[in-house]
């Protein structure tokens, strides 16, 4: 009797160890299985539609030849039932990507981030044809004009009040977003700059100083001449002088423009002709950068009232005319 007991037990002990080996084994199959790689070559899409069960989750990576032996996902979900909360979106799959950091991706709801650059420099009308060419981006009918009427300007002029930078947006977002926070880091940035201006600036509002900003921006090739430009219209403000530049007659000219100004287009009268009129055009010409703002709020103390490009995106700076018009001699007119 004494050694069918023990045989028993030896038997039962030789039954658990090979369960708890066997256990192991498949719960070390599974933890494999999570490292295992997707079966890409380049980036690729996926989508998540909204609803989508985790078996039907499964069933699409199958189906799509990402992953094989699915039901050994089904089993590691069952080892770690947050997996299963996946999240409805577009999500990138990369070939480093594995079958752990995918669903890390999915579970999280870290979905593919797309950008877009809206550059300094640019007019609206610029922006919007670069917004139309954008991927996944929900667009809308006079989204600019929108912006400005909910956040309580009613002037109808979105030129200009809008900050260049590089967005970023998931599929599905909208435009109205994207330039929502445009609109509102202008806001920000321009206030900071006008709260914090040179005392004494002819200029009587943060939106004259974003006119300023803007002008400076198109005559700007060179950064570390912004203060210079910007001293350079300052000092004509002050004296009465008209700004005479002809990015202003380019903006006034709209789409008649060709790449060339003509004595004839210098000479037309419009709201923008700098030429023509006395002060500051009636609205931005395009969107200025931090860097033009910052050096419209500050600009250089030199009493220089004129400048002249060198064809290198530099300029020659002058106090007179008669040495303004050497300059013009030696780089343009004999060019």
């Amino acid at each position: 009797m004494k050694k069918i007991i023990i045989s028993l037990f030896a038997s039962l002990f030789t039954l658990l160890t090979i369960g708890a080996i066997s256990l192991y084994w498949g719960y070390q199959m599974l933890l494999d299985y999570g490292q295992q790689p997707i079966n890409v070559t380049e980036a690729q899409e996926l989508t998540v539609k909204r609803g989508t069960t985790f078996n039907q989750f499964i069933a699409v990576l199958e189906s799509t030849d990402l992953i094989k032996d699915g039901w050994k996902l089904k089993w590691l979900v069952r080892l770690k039932p947050e997996l299963a909360h996946i999240r409805s979106g577009l999500y990138e799959i990369t070939p480093s990507d594995n079958i752990d950091s995918l669903l890390a991706k999915i579970v999280s709801g870290k979905e593919k981030s797309f950008g877009v650059t809206l550059l300094e420099g640019q007019t609206v009308k610029e922006w919007r044809q670069v917004l139309a060419t954008q991927d996944k981006l929900v667009m809308q009918a006079d989204v600019f004009q929108q912006i400005l009427l909910e956040n309580g300007d009613d002037s109808g002029l979105p030129e200009g009040k809008f900050f260049p930078d590089t967005y970023h947006y998931i599929a599905g977002s909208s435009e109205k977003a994207l330039l929502n926070k445009s609109y509102l880091k202008m806001q920000l940035e321009l206030d900071k700059a006008w709260q914090g201006r040179q005392e004494g600036l002819p200029l009587k509002s943060a939106y004259e100083l974003l006119i300023l900003a803007s002008i400076i921006e198109k005559e700007t090739g060179k950064a570390s001449e912004r203060p210079w430009i910007a001293a350079v219209f300052i000092n004509r403000l002050r004296k009465g002088m008209r700004l005479q530049t002809d990015p202003t007659v380019i903006y006034g000219m709209g789409d008649r423009y060709n790449g060339n100004i003509t004595r004839k287009d210098l000479r037309e009268t419009t709201a923008f002709n700098t030429y023509r009129i006395n002060g500051l055009p009636p609205t931005p010409i395009a969107a200025p950068s931090l860097a033009a703002i910052k050096a419209a709020a500050h600009p250089a103390d030199v009493d220089y009232f004129y400048f002249v490009s060198r064809n290198d995106g530099s300029h020659v700076f002058s106090k007179t005319l008669t040495e303004h018009n050497r300059a013009v001699n030696k780089y343009q007119r004999n060019r």
